[in-house]
């Protein structure tokens, strides 16, 4: 058992986020030991991650969590394609249902474990769980994903994602007529207060931008292609949501059930349509483009014949 006594500089920090810094172990381990009922703080077990601590505590491990370094057992994702390979770069078209990477909470697939499983190796820099991970697409986010291959490939595309040298385009179809047809939201995003797995636009959030341009208007819903100066979690669906307009199909932020049922919809109507960025290696601009999946196809059909 280890004892720790959390400093000053921690006072009112989440459970997981101090714990993680004191003990070296990663925030998605720690919080697998808290939901196991291995942490205490002051002597009575954590309840919840997102649980504040004060200056002076004492953060009890009971149990040690599994190393950082354990190999979860690859398996192919049904659907996700592999459209660009070499000894740098891998871009992925993945389907709805598949996350980036493994973490707390989610036993589906995912993108890294996919890769592992058909033999394609990635970088080793990153955490553990996402090895190679640049960017990261939402579970219910289909479209373009690029991973490093190289260690070189890693640090270069880490870079150019910081510096917005990345071209991300999306295309979203969202409820209602956003007024202008043509805008920018500008509105930090941070965590939800109220709500562990939701963001929101928050006072001292990171800075976020969302531009967006109107394709198609139709009585009930807009298509809309969106793109990213910034890359915050959920920012897409948080920027729309904020202005009345979420994404059809996305009960999380505020969607329409009735119309996403109408829709066919069983995730929000959002695809990475298009990736652009200059090689990391080879140094020549690369582009690549995804056609929208038959759900999204479907709905959309749906809205133009209403």
């Amino acid at each position: 058992m280890s004892v720790l006594l959390v400093p000053d500089p921690l006072d009112g920090e989440r459970v997981d986020v101090a714990l993680a810094r004191m003990s070296g172990y990663s925030r998605s381990r720690v919080g697998e030991l808290i939901a196991a009922g291995g942490v205490l703080l002051d002597g009575r077990p954590v309840a919840k991650a997102s649980q504040g601590v004060t200056a002076g505590a004492l953060l009890e491990l009971v149990a040690e969590p599994r190393p950082d370094h354990v190999v979860v057992q690859p398996r192919l994702a049904d659907g996700l394609t592999v459209i660009h390979q070499d000894r740098d770069i891998v871009v992925v078209d993945k389907p709805p249902g598949v996350a980036a990477h493994p973490s707390l909470g989610w036993d589906g697939p995912s993108v890294t474990e996919h890769l592992a499983a058909a033999g394609i190796s990635v970088a080793t820099s990153g955490a553990p769980e996402r090895q190679g991970v640049v960017s990261r697409l939402d579970v219910g986010t289909s479209g373009l994903m690029v991973l490093a291959r190289s260690e070189r490939a890693y640090s270069v595309l880490k870079q150019a994602f910081r510096d917005k040298a990345v071209e991300k385009t999306y295309q979203a179809l969202v409820q209602g007529h956003p007024d202008p047809f043509v805008g920018t939201i500008d509105a930090p995003i941070g965590r939800h207060p109220g709500h562990e797995w939701k963001m929101a636009i928050v006072e001292g959030g990171r800075h976020s931008i969302t531009h967006y341009t109107a394709l198609e208007a139709h009585r009930a819903a807009t298509l809309l292609e969106i793109d990213l100066e910034t890359g915050r979690t959920h920012q897409i669906r948080v920027h729309m949501a904020a202005i009345g307009h979420p994404c059809c199909g996305d009960p999380l932020y505020g969607c329409d059930p009735q119309l996403a049922a109408r829709l066919g919809l069983e995730r929000q109507w959002l695809h990475a349509v298009q990736l652009g960025f200059q090689h990391p290696v080879e140094g020549d601009w690369v582009t690549f483009e995804s056609p929208l999946p038959d759900d999204l196809a479907n709905a959309l059909r749906v809205v133009r014949h209403d």
